[in-house]
């Protein structure tokens, strides 16, 4: 239920537009993804789609990457002001809110390199940012009586199936 709920405000942000044309290279390279129906709607509803290669789909996954990264980052933000009472919490919610914004940064560097046609070094970045939410999942199991915060679960999951998607793109690539 956490992913339909991630899924749906993911997909529910972007414009709709139709990919006839190319939605049978859509449907080829999603296939060869983890997570097919998340790739194929955030493909398909994704303006850019339509006169996409496979290294632009793989672009179009990483934003959708950065911008679940940046918006996690910025509710987490939002949550230390929240939790005032609470310094252990509030000190491990700046360093997962730090967490995801490294997340983003990977992305970033993935873009980078994709230009540059370094697919080992895009799909390495990309392989961090999945990782970097790990970091604040085993910083909340340090103190056994925290509780990870279900919205966080949603939201690192989010993250770690978008790379999953964009890792199987980038492997049809070819490097």
């Amino acid at each position: 239920m956490g992913f339909s709920l991630l899924f749906f405000l993911l997909i529910s942000l972007r414009p709709t537009v139709s990919v006839d044309g190319n939605l049978d290279l859509i449907q080829k390279t999603c296939k060869r993804t983890k997570y097919y129906e998340l790739c194929l709607s955030s493909l398909k509803s994704d303006s850019t789609s339509p006169k996409a290669d496979i290294k632009d789909l793989a672009l179009v996954m990483i934003r959708i990457g950065m911008d679940n990264a940046t918006a996690t980052n910025s509710y987490l933000s939002s949550q230390m002001l929240n939790t005032t009472n609470n310094t252990l919490m509030k000190k491990i919610i700046k360093e997962c809110a730090d967490k995801y914004a490294s997340a983003s940064e990977a992305l970033y560097n993935a873009v980078q390199d994709l230009g540059a046609e370094l697919y080992d070094y895009a799909y390495m970045h990309v392989m961090a940012a999945a990782d970097y939410p790990n970091s604040c999942h085993d910083a909340l199991k340090r103190y056994p009586g925290l509780i990870y915060p279900p919205e966080i679960v949603i939201r690192e999951d989010g993250l770690k199936q978008i790379c999953d998607v964009v890792l199987g793109i980038i492997d049809t690539l070819g490097w």
